[in-house]
C-alpha cells in the first residue's frame, strides 16, 4: 500500500493479471476491481466484501500505478513463498478462498506498530491506520517533485481532490521552483547565444 499508493480495497484484489513484476526494477500494477469492505448486511454475497470497480471509476475503467524495485521484489518474494489462491489473489484470508479481512490485517498492524515504534510513537497518529500508508505514498511521491497531475493519476485522484488533501505537501517548494525557473532560464540564455 506504501509504494504504489493502494487503498486496502484494491490490495486484496490484486491477482496475477494485474502484475507486471519485472526480475529487477520497475514494474506496473493494473488496478480493475476492489473488494471494499463493507459488512455482510451491506453486500449482495452475504460476505464482508464484495468484488466492485475501483472507487470513482465505471465499470471497467482501471488505473495503472508505478511498482517501485523495492515493492517488485517483495510482491516477487511473496509469490515465491504463498503462491495464489484458486481465484489468482496475491492475498488470502484465514478461511479457505476469502479474501482478507480488515479486522485481520488491522490486528496485524497493531502488533506490528507496537514492535517497531517507541512507546510515544505508538501512541501517536503516526501510521495508525493501514490507509495511512496510502497517505504516505501519495505524500511521498508530491515531495520527490512529481508534478500533481500525474499523482493524482496514479492515486486515482481527481487533480481537485488531491489538492485538496494534499496541498500541505506542495506547500513550501517556492525555493525548489525558482532553481528550476532559474535553470530553465540560464538554459535559454547560453542556447541563445
Amino acid at each position: 500500500m506504501y509504494y504504489a499508493g493502494l487503498r486496502p480495497e484494491e490490495a486484496v484484489e490484486l491477482r496475477m493479471p494485474n502484475l507486471d513484476l519485472p526480475a529487477v526494477g520497475w514494474g506496473e500494477i493494473h488496478l480493475d476491481h476492489a473488494a471494499p469492505d463493507a459488512g455482510s448486511a451491506w453486500t449482495n454475497n452475504g460476505e464482508s466484501r464484495e468484488r466492485r470497480q475501483l472507487k470513482h471509476r465505471g465499470v471497467g475503467d482501471g488505473r495503472t500505478v508505478p511498482c517501485p524495485p523495492q515493492l517488485t521484489a517483495l510482491l516477487r518474494a511473496h509469490l515465491q513463498r504463498f503462491g495464489v489462491d484458486q481465484d489468482g489473489r496475491l492475498f488470502r484470508g484465514v478461511r479457505q478462498g476469502r479474501q482478507p479481512d480488515s479486522s485481520t490485517y488491522e490486528r496485524a498492524w497493531r502488533k506490528a506498530r507496537e514492535a517497531v515504534l517507541t512507546p510515544a510513537q505508538a501512541r501517536s497518529p503516526l501510521g495508525r491506520r493501514p490507509y495511512d500508508l496510502r497517505h504516505a505514498a501519495v505524500s511521498t511521491w508530491l515531495n520527490a517533485g512529481v508534478g500533481a497531475a500525474q499523482v493524482a493519476e496514479w492515486a486515482g485522484h481527481s487533480l481537485k481532490v488531491l489538492l485538496d488533501i494534499y496541498a500541505h505537501c506542495i506547500d513550501g517548494e517556492e525555493s525548489a521552483a525558482r532553481r528550476r525557473i532559474d535553470a530553465a532560464l540560464a538554459e535559454a540564455r547560453q542556447s541563445s547565444h
